[in-house]
């Protein structure tokens, strides 16, 4: 057979149309018209909400497992969690009961004591609650103003304090609010007794607000950073035992017989929203012995001059 009658096309299966070329040219213009008209007529947008729709409910029959598998993991942790936390609740809850028992032990025993040394028992402070309402505008001082004034029984000098310890006193008493100076204040004083030693002293707030510090004290006193320091209960104002402050620093210096000793105080003033006003320890006191003296003595002059 002659080689020029051979049929060299090629079969219909490998028949190829148009060139590559030309078929990119023709889908990218195809791409470029379709987003064209998505963007501008929003075409596709009924067709999407369609398939969304018909796609949704298999979304969440596959999602199941997933969601299942998390929520069984959610669950273990939490019930962990659930569980340390109920551990460390009881031994919190043993610890309190304990102390609890150590307490009335204590208070028992303090009550015996007091009835054979025949001293007087502890005084029940009356206290008032109260609310934060502003600070005041002086920028040299730290003072604020309460909610409560001479309409309530709130008096002068008494000492107002938080769930952390003593904030100040009460400096001037209006008929419905009150100025409270703050033991940061340059002009507060307070006396302090050291916990750890029994040494009774003096606290002074610093000028600007800047803390507290001790004062007169000897260069070799007996004072260490983290002593806490609370109420003396000598002054006839605050009940002994109240938090006041913590030792911060302690300076001690060659070219001086005093120390400089600063203190942080245990109530923070900035965060401070609800108060208790307690009533100066003074009025339930006996009367001084001068005092007593005088009022004893003036019937006498009265009757004297009859």
């Amino acid at each position: 057979m002659a080689r020029g009658s051979f049929d060299r096309t090629p079969p219909p299966f490998f028949r190829q149309g148009p060139s590559a070329l030309s078929k990119m040219m023709f889908f990218s213009a195809l791409a470029v018209l379709l987003m064209v008209a998505d963007t501008r007529f929003r075409l596709t947008l009924p067709l999407r909400a369609t398939i969304a729709t018909a796609l949704l409910p298999i979304e969440r029959v596959l999602m199941v497992p997933v969601a299942a598998w998390e929520r069984s993991s959610e669950y273990l942790i939490g019930l962990q969690g659930a569980l340390g936390r109920e551990q460390a609740a009881r031994g919190e809850l043993v610890q309190q009961a304990e102390r609890a028992s150590r307490v009335e032990q204590l208070a028992r025993e303090n009550a015996q004591l007091r009835g054979l040394l025949e001293l007087r028992p502890a005084l029940a402070v009356r206290s008032l609650a109260a609310e934060v309402l502003y600070e005041a505008t002086d920028p040299y001082s730290r003072k604020v103003f309460i909610d409560r004034g001479s309409a309530s029984g709130v008096l002068l000098g008494a000492p107002v304090i938080n769930e952390q310890g003593v904030l100040g006193q009460v400096t001037r008493v209006y008929p419905l609010n009150a100025e409270v100076t703050l033991l940061t204040d340059k002009d507060a004083a307070i006396p302090v007794l050291n916990t750890r030693t029994q040494l009774r002293s003096a606290a002074f707030g610093l000028a600007g607000g800047a803390g507290m510090e001790l004062r007169f004290m000897a260069g070799n006193a007996d004072v260490q950073v983290g002593d806490l320091l609370t109420t003396s209960g000598v002054d006839g104002i605050y009940p002994p035992g109240l938090p006041v402050a913590r030792v911060s620093q302690v300076d001690r210096r060659v070219e001086t017989s005093f120390a400089r000793i600063a203190l942080q105080p245990v109530a923070s003033p900035d965060s401070v929203r609800q108060v208790l006003v307690l009533e100066p320890v003074g009025l339930q006191l006996p009367p001084r012995p001068e005092v007593a003296t005088d009022a004893a003595s003036a019937p006498t002059r009265k009757s004297g001059r009859r």
